[in-house]
């Protein structure tokens, strides 16, 4: 019997994955002034155990003020890097999952209260809030304090801090940097037309507001260990008439690809309140499929992704090279082994867990490695 198309191993650059399940990037919202908590050393030490091919460590700010909230993971001094270096050992101990992580800046969306207390902007002044800045001086919502429109200088900055994130990333021995140009944040706010107004080189045509999100590839691409992937993830449409689309994309894509980039992770919206999204299963599954036919990079589908045979089709018909998940395995952080029971794969597992294995299934753990 063959290997199901999801378990078959995926190749990221130079780095093998056992399979094509990624845990997706998600905030937890638990960190003390950027480092990493116990609560991160809990999550992710148990998603790592999960038998999927890839973790990758929540949106993590490249600087303080890239925060989306006051209480979000950074990696922008010594403390930010020993407080991951502490989780990242403990769970490296238990497990040989590769780990990746998402660089992140939040922009006009930064300085937020926490989602379970609301999620509304804090106004510069309040108790954990600050100046946020972005492409130019627009609001995400109406009423929010608008942004500060960032100079060239500060893009220069910029640009700095998440090179050095990168190199810390590298020091950290992180397998792979995805770089967060989705969801309206940073980077998704210079390339979409409705959030960059921009005059300069840096706004206005296509290629322009292209220039920032490329230079931060190329800085991180030049910091980051050259034997170890950079990916990057952005919003395949931004569901809002005149705004970022899927043939964009591609061509965004189509420039990644041009600088080595090693794939690229297809999600959707978040950048504007206006957005009419059409959400059900595999409801992006269409951007990433158009993405994988304009490219030649490695294409990971995501959203409302939760039966193991759509996982299978999404995969095996050639849509997408790989499916993330991100509040299924949050739901369920042995969706991997109950997917490869279900398709008649293996999945590693732990020592520990291997009297677990239902009779039924009698070779589903891989307890060779």
């Amino acid at each position: 019997m063959s290997t199901p198309a999801l378990f078959q191993p995926a190749t990221v650059g130079a780095l093998t994955l056992r399979n094509r399940i990624v845990i997706a990037p998600m905030c937890q919202y638990s960190a003390d002034n950027g480092c990493m908590t116990d609560w991160h050393l809990i999550h992710l030490g148990h998603l790592a155990l999960s038998g999927a091919g890839l973790l990758t460590i929540e949106a993590t700010a490249v600087v303080p003020e890239g925060r989306i909230t006051h209480a979000d993971v950074g990696l922008w001094n010594d403390e930010t890097e020993a407080a991951m270096a502490r989780v990242l050992e403990s769970v490296r101990r238990h497990s040989d999952m590769p780990v990746a992580i998402q660089l992140a800046h939040a922009g006009r969306k930064a300085s937020t209260d926490l989602p379970w207390k609301g999620g509304k902007q804090i106004a510069p002044g309040q108790p954990d809030g600050w100046q946020t800045v972005a492409p130019s001086p627009v609001a995400f919502a109406e009423g929010e304090n608008a942004p500060v429109a960032l100079s060239v200088d500060d893009l220069r900055g910029l640009c700095d801090a998440f090179a050095d994130a990168a190199r810390r990333a590298g020091r950290l021995g992180i397998d792979a940097v995805q770089l967060h140009g989705a969801h309206g944040y940073l980077l998704h706010q210079f390339l979409s037309p409705l959030s960059n107004r921009r005059d300069d080189a840096y706004g206005g045509t296509l290629e322009n507001r292209m220039r920032f999100p490329l230079e931060v590839y190329d800085a991180v691409r030049a910091a980051f260990p050259a034997d170890r992937p950079v990916t990057m993830r952005v919003s395949g449409s931004d569901w809002v008439e005149g705004g970022w689309d899927a043939d964009q994309t591609v061509a965004f894509a189509r420039a990644l690809e041009a600088r080595g980039c090693a794939a690229i992770h297809v999600s959707s919206g978040g950048l504007d309140p206006r957005q009419d999204i059409p959400a059900g299963p595999s409801y992006q599954v269409p951007l990433a499929r158009a993405v994988r036919q304009g490219c030649g990079l490695p294409v990971v589908a995501v959203g409302l992704i939760t039966d193991y045979d759509q996982a299978e089709a999404i995969v095996g018909t050639g849509d997408a090279d790989m499916i993330a998940l991100a509040r299924t395995i949050l739901y369920d952080p042995r969706w991997p082994w109950h997917a490869a029971a279900h398709l008649g794969a293996r999945v590693k597992a732990p020592d520990q867990y291997l009297r677990s294995q239902p009779r039924r299934h009698a070779d589903l753990f891989d307890v060779d490695g």
